[in-house]
């Protein structure tokens, strides 16, 4: 097993994976210790909303294997409400929530929503200055006027890592890999997030129910274990998070790409076998 490789999905919380990957009976306190036998990293989405309680930070510490990574995202009060603006008391009240945490940590990810240089490059770079020492972070932008060597030297000097996010449609699979990705730290941080104007319909509700690969991105997920296994080489650790939204079902995208990656994954028997060739299935909406 390639040690140095975490590779998991955005969550292990999904009410659809009861019966599909946890089984239907399993009390969802249960969920995390069961999810962390199959898996080595999770991104954490409910520190979005808000910083947990200290005995939730507890519970999770209790049901991680040592070798088990997380990820988290920073509190929007942080990224969407403050813009990274005068939020270093709420980030380090963060982070001394997240204490207990701190050895199975491998990153705090930034989500600045609607960000754009011309507004927002003074900010950036006084948050990234001001970043406390001992924690590892990344930062997802999601507009290419970032795409330029001033905002990729200021990560590097600094080694924040500025995450890979696949958020092409299933079209476009073979470009994703090829776009602008900068390596600013010593680990990678990346994200197979799917089309996101697919996710939702009328009203913002989800349109898809997560039961089993939807559709395949077989030729993304080859074209990323080639660069990744390149990358493996001179990083100290790679995390992966994968969506349910990428292929419709996370379990099985973490499986086939961390095959490739030398990161063997065996999915739980609560998981239906695929029949016929690994191709589009007949997408099952809500």
């Amino acid at each position: 097993m390639n040690t140095n490789i975490h590779i998991g999905s955005c969550a292990w919380t999904y009410d659809d994976w009861r019966g599909s990957f946890y089984p239907a009976d399993l009390p969802k306190s249960r969920w995390l210790a069961w999810y962390a036998r199959v898996f080595n990293a999770v991104e954490i989405d409910s520190t979005f909303y808000a910083s947990p309680p200290a005995n939730t930070v507890a519970r999770w510490l209790g049901e991680a294997p040592p070798h088990f990574r997380f990820t988290c995202k920073a509190p929007k009060t942080i990224t969407h409400q403050l813009r990274l603006r005068g939020c270093e008391k709420l980030l380090a009240d963060f982070l001394e929530t997240m204490q207990p945490l701190h050895r199975h940590i491998g990153a705090v990810l930034m989500l600045p929503p609607g960000f754009a240089p011309e507004r927002d490059a003074t900010a950036l770079r006084d948050f990234v200055l001001a970043l406390p020492h001992g924690w590892r972070f990344a930062i997802e932008f999601r507009h290419a006027d970032w795409h330029q060597p001033r905002f990729v030297k200021l990560l590097e000097d600094h080694g924040v890592c500025w995450a890979w996010t696949d958020m092409t449609s299933v079209a476009d699979q073979d470009q994703a890999p090829f776009g602008f990705l900068s390596e600013t730290a010593d680990f990678l941080y990346v994200r197979l997030m799917g089309d996101l104007k697919t996710k939702y319909g009328a009203g913002g509700k989800r349109v898809f129910q997560y039961k089993e690969r939807l559709w395949s991105r077989a030729a993304a997920i080859e074209s990323w274990a080639v660069r990744l296994h390149k990358q493996a080489e001179h990083v100290k650790a790679i995390h992966i998070l994968c969506s349910n939204h990428y292929e419709g079902f996370a379990p099985v995208t973490c499986r086939e790409l961390g095959g490739r990656l030398g990161v063997e994954i065996t999915l739980p028997a609560t998981v239906a076998p695929e029949l016929g060739p690994k191709g589009p299935r007949q997408m099952k909406l809500l």
